[in-house]
């Protein structure tokens, strides 16, 4: 098993804050943007004292385009 250094794990402390931080500003800024969770296909139920709500579609959507940049950043 190969030990770290306090450089390496200085270096992964880092790059997971980084990753925090950018996921908290995209939940900001989720709300912001206009039909992101509302797009046809999207399950939602209401009824009176329960509600239930999926994003399907709007789930895909993301999905594909975070592959779609994922792919272009790391093409080798």
């Amino acid at each position: 098993m190969e030990q770290f250094s306090v450089n390496t794990l200085a270096k992964i402390l880092i790059v997971v804050g980084g990753l925090v931080l950018l996921a908290g500003i995209i939940l900001l800024a989720a709300g912001k943007i206009p039909l992101v969770g509302k797009l046809p296909g999207d399950i939602s139920i209401k009824a009176k004292s329960f509600s239930f709500y999926f994003p399907i579609v709007t789930c895909l959507v993301v999905s594909v385009v975070l592959t779609i940049i994922l792919n272009l950043i790391f093409r080798r």
